[in-house]
């Protein structure tokens, strides 16, 4: 499956999934149901992935986590937030540099549409 494919199929879960929760609950539990429902589809999630902050050639230990990969291939960062702010798209290409992915989602479930609050990120990506 390619980048495209995969994450059209991650939205439309994501959007099926918002109609039948609405906003107003917890990232963790967004998260969750989340990837309960990609696995149901066939793709291959990893939930809470350890990021390795390396500084000056040091592996420190600073407890960074992605929220979900899919497929090795696709990370997302879930928020249930008022706003989105500059720092939670840093945070998401950020992410994509350490773990060298190249297409992030950044979706945030606390909003009326989740057309809304989806946002597509890249990490030197070319179709």
């Amino acid at each position: 499956m390619d980048y495209n494919h995969t994450a059209r199929a991650i939205i439309g879960t994501s959007i099926d999934l918002h109609k039948n929760l609405d906003p107003g609950l917890l990232e963790s539990a967004y998260e969750m149901a989340l990837a309960f429902e990609l696995e149901q589809l066939g793709f291959a999630v990893c939930q809470q992935v350890p990021m390795p902050f390396i500084y000056k050639g040091n592996k420190l230990e600073v407890g960074y986590r992605v929220d979900l990969i899919v497929d090795d291939k696709i990370l997302l960062e879930i928020k249930s937030v008022d706003n989105l702010n500059p720092v939670h798209f840093a945070q998401t290409l950020t992410y994509l540099k350490i773990s060298q992915i190249k297409l992030g989602l950044l979706i945030n479930f606390n909003v009326k549409l989740l057309k809304d609050g989806i946002h597509r990120i890249v990490n030197n990506f070319s179709d």
